[in-house]
């Protein structure tokens, strides 16, 4: 059985920064690939950030580009996801996500991940 478990959340002012990490457990993490989707208060989950398994290729949603950065650390069984230049429409709970998969391809539907943690909450705010 998958888990993951995010961490990292928290209050900033806009214009700052966090950094976020999702543990999986229950398998071997390069056996997936994961991602981050967020759903602002009273708006749609929506698609951040994915990254296969290799962490060869990562795809962004157009609004993070140049202020989020995803990597993942195979030996740590986690993925992180670095928040920059925070903005007031950042405010969301972020859910990490995995799918089993093996090849290069990153996926955005919800759908496609089997695996979610419970969310982080992230709020930008002066």
């Amino acid at each position: 059985q998958v888990q993951l478990v995010e961490s990292g959340g928290g209050l900033v002012h806009p214009g700052g920064s966090l950094r976020l990490s999702c543990a999986l457990s229950g398998r071997a993490f390069t056996d997936y690939a994961v991602g981050w989707f967020r759903q602002p208060p009273g708006k749609e989950l929506e698609f951040v950030v994915g990254i296969n398994w290799s962490g060869s290729n990562t795809y962004y949603t157009d609004s993070v580009k140049d202020r989020f950065t995803v990597s993942r650390d195979n030996a740590k069984h986690t993925v992180y996801l670095q928040l920059n230049s925070l903005k007031p429409e950042d405010t969301a709970v972020y859910y990490c996500v995995a799918r089993a998969s093996s090849d290069y391809n990153v996926l955005k539907e919800p759908s496609a991940y089997r695996y979610w943690g419970r969310g982080t909450q992230v709020t930008v705010s002066s």
